[in-house]
């Protein structure tokens, strides 16, 4: 594409966010330009490994039957972990063919999703470092690559957590540590026939884990677990803040991880065929940007746009984007590109799931981080200690087994603090 043709809008990043802006500006018939820095879309992208069902259809509709999907996700499991034992939770969704996830490869998802964005005549420019925004009497009218320079009526930011861009122009400040999460991940390699056999699923199932404590225990830190067609995604998030304070290698934590008996069993023999990392975005609300301004629009990571409390990142960059790009359409069509104009798009994500989500979870991270030792450390242990109880038969008479359990639980405190957390966790949660 030349730079001298009329670009109506540019987007910068190829991830959910950038993809969804430029196919929906695409089918409205725009001229858009999707700039992307690696030379293959999703090349630098990393991800638990799970795509939801919902927002993804609505921008690729019955993207399950053509898309490079791993498994859809109809077992969901949390792990609560002690030092050595495990307490499993399980549901599973038994609605065939009403999947609502899917395990994804972001570099084999991202690379069809661009492919798709194509399709419907977004101009695609891999390889193409955006090294600032060009500005003319304090409105951005394009960008400035390594080599040329791009002019276009509207520039829509979707270039990640970090994103220099939002901060040349001033929308949004340095990074804080407690406001981003480390992921840490590993795809191992495993036959499929292990695989299935080790999570109990047909090939037409897959299993979607949370990990609570274990070796993540005391920290502001979630691990996951994913199945894929014949490998598995393993990792967990850890705020930058603890990571700094513990002084941990992020490595030598997910081999801890990796050790624990009740993850082992699952990846047993596997070969890791890939080691990732990417920092994610968990400063929730109080953290958000302003997300637009004279001629430029912020979607996705690069908005801070995550429910870190639900684990949804993707689906909400993917809504997202599709908002800005509708915004974009309504400011061509009427010729207006001011921020009061492009105030819209703040206006249609407060209509949707994501500051409605966002705003829910307000506060819930600061009281989880301020509880983090009885959520991570206390509740798996009185987990495990109750179904030790219960199914546990020995010379131990039951009424002194009760008594000291009893006894424990009262000194430990966490009777005390489960009810009146609960209680307060949920205040915090639908308070406005």
């Amino acid at each position: 594409m030349e730079n001298n043709t009329k670009i109506e809008v540019i987007v910068v990043g190829a991830g959910p966010a950038g993809v969804s802006a430029a196919i929906t500006l695409a089918r409205a018939g725009k001229k858009v330009l999707l700039v992307e820095r690696a030379d293959t879309a999703g090349e630098k992208n990393m991800f638990g490994g799970c795509i939801y069902a919902k927002q993804t259809a609505d921008i690729f509709p019955k993207f399950w039957e053509t898309a490079p999907v791993e498994r859809p996700i109809s077992n969901q499991k949390i792990l609560l972990l002690t030092d050595c034992n495990s307490t499993q939770i399980e549901y599973s969704d038994s609605s065939k063919g009403c999947y609502k996830a899917f395990s994804v490869i972001r570099a084999k998802w991202d690379k069809w999703a661009v492919e798709q964005a194509q399709n419907e005549g977004a101009y695609y420019a891999p390889k193409t470092l955006v090294k600032e925004l060009l500005v003319e009497n304090g409105k951005v009218v394009g960008i400035q690559t390594e080599y040329e320079k791009f002019y276009s009526d509207i520039v829509i930011l979707a270039d990640g957590v970090n994103s220099i861009l939002a901060k040349q122009i001033g929308l949004r400040n340095e990074i804080k540590d407690t406001d981003v999460t480390l992921n840490v991940k590993e795809v191992i390699k495993l036959s499929k026939e292990k695989l299935e056999d080790r999570f109990n699923i047909d090939e037409n199932e897959g299993t979607g884990c949370k990990i609570i404590g274990g070796p993540l225990k005391d920290m502001f830190a979630l691990g996951f677990m994913y199945t894929n067609k014949d490998t598995i995604s393993i990792g967990y998030g850890i705020s930058l803040d603890d990571l700094k304070k513990k002084k941990i290698t992020p490595y030598e934590l997910l081999e801890e991880l990796k050790e624990h008996p009740a993850i082992a069993k699952y990846i047993k023999g596997g070969e890791v065929i890939e080691y990732s990392a990417h920092l994610i975005p968990e400063g929730g609300l109080n953290a958000m940007p302003k997300v637009y301004d004279n001629r430029v629009m912020i979607a996705g990571d690069a908005a801070m746009m995550v429910n870190n409390i639900h684990m949804e990142g993707t689906n909400l960059a993917m809504l997202s984007g599709k908002l800005a790009a509708q915004t974009a359409i309504f400011a061509l069509e009427k010729g207006d590109f001011s921020a009061s104009t492009l105030s819209l798009y703040h206006k249609k994500l407060k209509d949707s799931i994501i500051l409605k989500d966002m705003q829910t979870h307000k506060n819930t991270v600061p009281f989880i981080k301020k509880h983090i030792k009885t959520i991570t450390e206390m509740y798996p242990e009185f987990a495990q200690q109750v179904l030790e109880l219960m199914t546990t038969a020995d010379e131990i008479p039951k009424r002194a087994k009760y008594r000291k359990f009893l006894s424990s639980t009262v000194k430990s405190g966490i009777i005390q603090k489960s009810i009146p957390l609960g209680i307060f966790a949920m205040e915090k949660c639908l308070k406005k």
